[in-house]
């Protein structure tokens, strides 16, 4: 067992005993966020709005960013502690041997191809020739890999355009790409925009990209009942997320810069749910074979990375067993 796991029950009841003497003095453990301000990131956002940080014994202050690549990057770099980060940055990091700790997923949703009707891309196989968006080093690069394989094309066929997801809507409004590939909100925003100059493409079930908890493993040994209550904060969000859908609706949708209405049409696409099991393992290989594939990697690699040293259950464990389901580690 890893010194994780031997000091798992130590924790949950130190968890429990210290949880009331904090509520009983107010007295809260500083951790600084760096999250994606995003709908993927609603049970950071609903956490913080309803109080439910602080309930867990933490003062929670909170950098936002475009992407979980900036996210990871700033927890690596030192300017925060706790990363919401895609699969994406997890494999680069862990190809690149950084001490990271996978603690929790919390999210995953499909990425999706947003169209210029005049362009008329009505197939994958369509695509062929076309100019397509994307986003270098996330899980929007390799959902790109993955459409072209399934249609029979590979990166030679088309004309590939790394750009920010803000960048894409104008982009394609001017006519300088024909398709863009990403996450939701940027292809619903594209449709309100542009209404009936885009089609979506049906790209369903070709990349699910998954959305976590990332921290370093030094945070994790010397901080270890912060990420504990951070995820005991997140468990607690995702119930009250799931049993007030309209609030939750109304929360993130202002948090992030959306209408609600808006956010309610694509609510479906999002699942939360705070887990370690194949759903995140499996991203996390199949990006980093993708890696591999494609020579997306530091030099010297040869392999996928042995994720048992970077996905660290025991926390989470720790609090609920039934939501890990992976044995790795």
């Amino acid at each position: 067992m890893s010194v994780f796991g031997k000091a798992a029950a130590f924790v949950f009841i130190s968890l429990v005993f210290t949880s009331s003497s904090h509520a009983q003095t107010g007295e809260l453990i500083k951790a600084r966020l760096a999250q994606n301000l995003s709908p993927i990131s609603g049970l950071t956002i609903v956490a913080k709005a309803k109080g439910l940080f602080e309930k867990n014994g933490l003062d929670i202050s909170i950098s936002n960013f475009t992407s979980g690549k900036q996210c990871l990057d700033t927890v690596i770099g030192g300017g925060a502690d706790i990363a919401t980060t895609a699969e994406a940055p997890v494999t680069a990091a862990a190809m690149a041997q950084q001490s990271i700790a996978f603690v929790a997923g919390m999210e995953y949703s499909d990425d999706k191809t947003l169209t210029l009707r005049s362009s008329g891309i009505q197939t994958a196989a369509s695509l062929k020739g076309k100019t397509i968006a994307y986003t270098a080093g996330t899980g929007s690069e390799v959902y790109t890999t993955e459409l072209l394989k399934k249609a029979g094309l590979t990166s030679k066929d088309v004309t590939l355009v790394n750009l920010k997801p803000q960048e894409m809507l104008p982009a394609l409004a001017s006519g300088s790409i024909d398709a863009f590939n990403s996450w939701e909100p940027h292809i619903a925003n594209g449709r309100r925009a542009l209404g009936d100059k885009v089609v979506p493409l049906d790209t369903r079930g070709v990349y699910a990209e998954t959305f976590n908890i990332v921290v370093t493993q030094d945070y994790l040994t010397t901080h270890r009942q912060v990420v504990d209550r951070f995820l005991a904060a997140l468990i607690e969000s995702e119930t009250w997320l799931k049993q007030n859908p309209d609030e939750a609706i109304r929360i993130i949708a202002k948090a992030v810069g959306m209408k609600a209405e808006d956010l309610t049409e694509i609510w479906s696409d999002y699942v939360f749910h705070v887990a370690i099991g194949e759903k995140q393992i499996d991203a996390l290989k199949t990006h980093a074979q993708w890696r591999l594939d494609t020579k997306n990697h530091p030099p010297g690699v040869t392999a996928v990375p042995d994720f048992s040293k970077f996905v660290i259950p025991a926390p989470l464990r720790s609090l609920d067993p039934s939501r890990v389901t992976y044995t790795g580690g």
